[in-house]
């Protein structure tokens, strides 16, 4: 059974979620549930300034996990006291239906959507007028251009309305773990034919068209955060979404980080591969490191673990193998140079982050005032649970920028064998990233497109073999 036949006849479990939520904000807060409800609106579409087209769509994560409707302009309602959860929806705009069609009616969202009542926009403020009449405080997030005309009646729930949000959103449920194994499924297909289509990828903007292309062709019509998509040295920084460079030979290398979005959920894999399916001797060296880093930290996943102490995990691997490559001096041990956080500047970034609806999802309590460098950009510092759904994604770079002052420092240009570093700088930068469910025993992979450095020159070569005469489109 595929991932969305499993789903066939179900709702988005909306009113599950609400009801976690107030779990968590009851014990959080220790009040009586009869004291509040949950309002949330929804984003609206909104022009573009001096223009009549709107910017792109995208629903309030929040709105959506209390709702599971992705409707511009409506709004969410949750009853502590009764357990109710009521929809409201845009009111019509009859001259709208000539150019956006009918509208959906009442019926249709109480066929579509996990609630208790549904009703129209201009019904709304009557009902939070009378549940503050009542002495019930209404709850949001924040007040802004979608629920302005209703400041009067709400309360900002603040850190602790957001704590048993997020709370609630950590740990997923079975429908939304079947989202995001689709998600995950729609991305490994796109990564896959990235990886094949070499012949027509002159351009890194033709990595870009790839991918997204095919995540459209499966239904994904966003992708969960802009591709990532960079060849050569641009490989060493970390968000780049310039993707616009040629992709030429001397450049040996390519990275892209890119994820398919699946109704509201994300994925997010990072592949990395040799331009012409042959890896270069330093090129496939670093990405044997990254490859173990990734490996051992993966088997350290179980409930209880600390994330903290499996990404320190991943340093420690770094800086054995950089001992092996003789980047590190092998005169100091892999205890000085971590002391001595030596591999901070090659893997400035977190092991990985939690993922849902959000990329970089919420509930993973960072700390980026951490004066611990090897700490400092890590999205999840908290042990681990059963539910939770990650990515493990370590890297190795090697960017001038971010190591200039460690080569100029004495203190720490000691530890660092210059001539065997400067055999590494064409690398770039290499991450292997997949999407893993921590189970009760240990983790579920999502992410199913290889990794491993044999079968992707398989691949690549299989493409090259092709032709571009192999391909539908040459551009």
């Amino acid at each position: 059974m595929s991932q969305l036949e499993s789903l066939k006849g179900r709702k988005y479990p909306s009113k599950e979620h609400a009801s976690r939520v107030l779990g968590h904000y009851v014990e959080k807060t220790s009040k009586d549930k009869s004291e509040f409800a949950f309002y949330i609106a929804g984003e609206a579409e909104v022009l573009i300034p001096y223009c009549d087209q709107t910017k792109p769509f995208r629903q309030n994560r929040y709105f959506f996990y209390l709702s599971g409707c992705n409707i511009p302009g409506s709004h969410v309602l949750y009853y502590g006291d009764s357990d109710k959860l009521v929809l409201y929806l845009p009111d019509v705009d009859k001259e709208d239906i000539m150019w956006s069609g009918l509208p959906t009616s009442i019926d249709e969202a109480y066929a579509k959507y996990d609630v208790d009542e549904v009703k129209f926009g201009h019904d709304l403020e009557l009902d939070l007028s009378l549940l503050v009449a009542g002495k019930v405080s209404v709850l949001t997030t924040d007040i802004n251009d979608f629920n302005k005309l209703f400041s009067p009646h709400l309360t900002l729930g603040g850190d602790d309305f957001f704590y048993a949000l997020d709370e609630s959103r950590l740990i997923k449920d079975q429908y939304e773990l079947e989202l995001m194994r689709h998600a995950a499924r729609i991305t490994d297909n796109c990564h896959l034919a990235v990886m094949s289509a070499i012949p027509i990828e002159t351009e890194e903007t033709h990595i870009h068209a790839e991918f997204t292309y095919h995540a459209l062709r499966q239904g994904s019509k966003a992708q969960a955060y802009d591709p990532i998509c960079c060849s050569g040295t641009s490989c060493s920084t970390l968000h780049y979404v310039k993707n616009d460079q040629p992709i030429t030979a001397e450049k040996h290398s390519i990275l892209i980080d890119a994820g398919a979005e699946w109704e509201n959920y994300a994925s997010d894999v990072t592949r990395c591969f040799p331009i012409n399916g042959d890896w270069k001797e330093e090129h496939l060296a670093i990405y044997n490191i990254v490859l173990r880093m990734q490996n051992v930290t993966k088997e350290m996943i179980k409930p209880g673990a600390s994330w903290e102490e499996i990404h320190l995990t991943a340093h420690r691997v770094m800086i054995e193998e950089f001992l092996n490559l003789g980047i590190f001096k092998k005169e100091y041990s892999v205890q000085e140079l971590f002391d001595a956080k030596m591999s901070a500047r090659f893997f400035p970034h977190g092991l990985g982050h939690l993922l849902g609806m959000d990329t970089h999802d919420v509930g993973g309590n960072p700390n980026y005032s951490d004066p611990d460098p090897l700490l400092q950009y890590l999205r999840l510092r908290r042990p681990l649970q059963a539910g939770m759904t990650l990515t493990d994604e370590p890297g190795v770079y090697f960017l001038p920028f971010l190591l200039e002052d460690v080569l100029n420092d004495p203190s720490k240009n000691k530890y660092i064998d210059r001539p065997v570093l400067d055999k590494y700088w064409y690398v770039g930068g290499v991450r292997i990233e997949d999407d893993l469910l921590v189970t009760d025993t240990g983790y579920e992979n999502f992410t199913k497109i290889t990794n491993d450095p044999k079968e992707i020159t398989e691949i690549i070569k299989k493409g090259l073999a092709k032709g571009k005469e192999g391909f539908h489109i040459v551009i």
